[in-house]
């Protein structure tokens, strides 16, 4: 089993390119992140302070971004074993690669 280790955040304007180049709105993006709405999204990319995005989050972008839907639908299930409740929802990301 691999772990991630030695984690560097992204620049709040990584992030903002990323939104950029998937063209997401605030929303679309707090959503791959597992975020609230657009205001918990532009905490990580703007203000006085920004938020470090955390390697758990951004591994979730990640493999919400990268993972096709057998592999998502494969954690989900891992996820309901462990006891979560989880539901997955329809998503092309193939038309943002």
């Amino acid at each position: 089993m691999k772990i991630l280790k030695n984690y560097a955040p992204p620049s709040p304007q990584q992030m903002e390119e990323l939104k950029k180049y998937l063209g997401f709105s605030g929303r679309q993006m707090a959503g791959v992140a597992g975020l609230s709405g657009s205001n918990q999204w532009r905490k990580y990319t703007g203000g006085e302070k920004p938020r470090e995005m955390s390697a758990h989050v951004l591994f979730f972008m990640a493999a919400q971004l990268e993972l096709d839907d057998e592999q998502l639908a494969a954690i989900a299930r891992r996820m309901r074993e462990i006891g979560a409740e989880v539901e997955l929802d329809s998503w092309d990301h193939a038309e943002h690669d």
